[in-house]
């Protein structure tokens, strides 16, 4: 089932009917690039897979897949009682080079799937390959993300206020109690109205109040999307007028995902069709249209969301709902030949709260301590403890906002399709 057409049974077919007195000899087949390691039982470097990653040999077909053998049957000369035995040869030669393209074309298209719980940073590994595998973002295409981020600020402020009162705290600074107010009362006229500039200067100013430190150390007891303290770092900058934000920003924007978006790019010699499914538990149910011929699936878990609970039912934890999507995932019928890539992502989030907010106080058993790297070890040992399926697993520390780290991450990453689409198409 998978994802790479192969067309070498139908090269052999066509050779047979084309000249029955010619033998029929095998398709010559490209020799598979060796695998890179990222097949480690523990959460390995980035740049450690991404060095060990080989170039595998690309593809040299020039005719589109769907046209070619089309094309070459237009092109040879229709048979006739007088045609010479080398003519028809040939011919068959010509059909046979022509199977083989498009056969090397079949076999570069891959499709993913992009699975996870809400909020993993799936819709931010999909911006990713649009800045490093399709030009990235146009200005008129990063305007559009201006209300996004306008929304995500102003949502996150209001948040803030409300957290703060949840745990009887005030603003120490009398003018900024002012300022909270008016940031819990505002409320935006339409979808993309301007905000105000006054709001604007209230987040900023209740921002740096003396008692946002302590707030902010007691995180775990309310919901603040990850990406806040990143906007109310640049607030002046995003409420300025002339504001337009940059790739930074986009990464950061935050939108829920619903149905399903497609993205395609090319990756090396192999072309990638990405599908991202929406996380949260009512969209869960559409990914069954994606299921059919899925070459590898990426899962995204986030480090960080160990001691956060869902947005659709308040109480249970995320950590434990993303074990359970991935081992139905892992354990699931329709992907039996499909290697899994796992990304353990916001690697930076999870660095500061571990400190603070200690693992073992959610996951009893854990016995790391503040260790980053026990932790995240711990963390993979209990995803690939659902593996019942015994598929591939190949984990992967990921921060989705850093590009230079994605860059290097999908460089081991393509070895580990390649190694799959070859495996499909019959070569290994």
């Amino acid at each position: 089932m998978g994802g790479c057409m192969s067309s070498e049974a139908t090269a052999v077919e066509a050779r047979r009917t084309s000249d029955p007195k010619k033998p029929v000899a095998a398709t010559p087949s490209a020799t598979p690039a060796p695998a890179s390691a990222t097949a480690a039982s523990s959460a390995a470097s980035p740049a450690a897979a991404a060095a060990e990653s080989s170039a595998a040999p690309q593809a040299n077909g020039s005719v589109p897949a769907q046209q070619g053998l089309a094309a070459a049957l237009m092109q040879a000369p229709e048979p006739s009682s007088s045609a010479s035995p080398r003519n028809n040869r040939d011919n068959s030669n010509q059909i046979d080079r022509q199977l083989e393209d498009d056969s090397k074309k079949f076999k570069k298209e891959c499709k993913i799937l992009l699975l996870g719980s809400g909020e993993s940073g799936k819709s931010t590994i999909v911006k990713q390959m649009k800045i490093i595998h399709q030009n990235g973002y146009s200005r008129d295409e990063l305007l559009q993300f201006k209300g996004i981020v306008h929304k995500n600020v102003t949502d996150s402020a209001q948040a803030l206020v409300m957290a703060m009162r949840k745990i009887g705290v005030d603003p120490e600074d009398p003018t900024n109690r002012s300022h909270a107010d008016r940031i819990v009362e505002y409320r935006q006229e339409s979808d993309g109205a301007p905000v105000p500039a006054d709001i604007f200067r209230a987040i900023e100013a209740l921002w740096h109040d003396p008692i946002i430190p302590v707030v902010m150390d007691r995180s775990s007891e309310f919901y603040l999307m990850d990406s806040a303290t990143y906007f109310f770092a640049n607030i002046r900058r995003i409420g300025a007028a002339d504001y337009v934000p940059d790739e930074a920003d986009v990464l950061r924007a935050r939108t829920k995902t619903t149905g399903i978006s497609e993205t395609r790019f090319n990756m090396g010699q192999l072309s990638i069709h990405m599908f991202d499914v929406g996380g949260q538990r009512s969209e869960r149910k559409k990914w069954i249209h994606c299921f059919e011929a899925v070459t590898s699936i990426i899962f995204c878990v986030a480090l960080s969301e160990y001691d956060q609970v869902l947005l659709e039912e308040n109480g249970q934890n995320r950590m434990q709902e993303s074990l359970v999507l991935f081992e139905s995932v892992i354990n699931s019928r329709w992907f039996l030949r499909t290697s899994v890539i796992l990304f353990l992502n916001k690697i930076d989030v999870f660095k500061q709260k571990l400190p603070k907010v200690p693992l073992v106080n959610y996951f009893p058993e854990y016995t790391g301590g503040a260790d980053i790297n026990k932790a995240a070890k711990y963390i993979l040992w209990r995803f690939t403890q659902t593996n019942r399926a015994r598929l591939s697993v190949y984990p992967h520390l990921t921060q989705a906002t850093d590009t230079s780290n994605i860059r290097l991450v999908f460089a081991a990453v393509k070895e580990t399709i390649l190694q799959n689409a070859l495996r499909d198409s019959g070569i290994l």
